[in-house]
């Protein structure tokens, strides 16, 4: 295993992981506050990866604030 490659691999990944999970979470509380669907207190999210190859999963549980 190439630690270098692996690492510059993961780099790119959590990179395209975040710049699309923001747009597409903005763009969905854009939408919610436009119907007034948006809740008046803060969004519970869960955050999941996974990786069946080596049986990896991973979770997080995060507030997002919207106001």
């Amino acid at each position: 295993m190439d630690e270098e490659i692996l690492n510059r691999s993961l780099r790119r990944f959590l990179k395209t992981l975040g710049v699309n999970a923001q747009r597409e979470i903005e763009t969905a509380v854009r939408s919610a506050a436009a119907d007034r669907r948006l809740p008046d207190k803060p969004l519970q999210a869960t955050a999941e990866i996974r990786i069946r190859e080596i049986d990896f999963h991973f979770e997080l549980d995060a507030v997002i604030q919207s106001s």
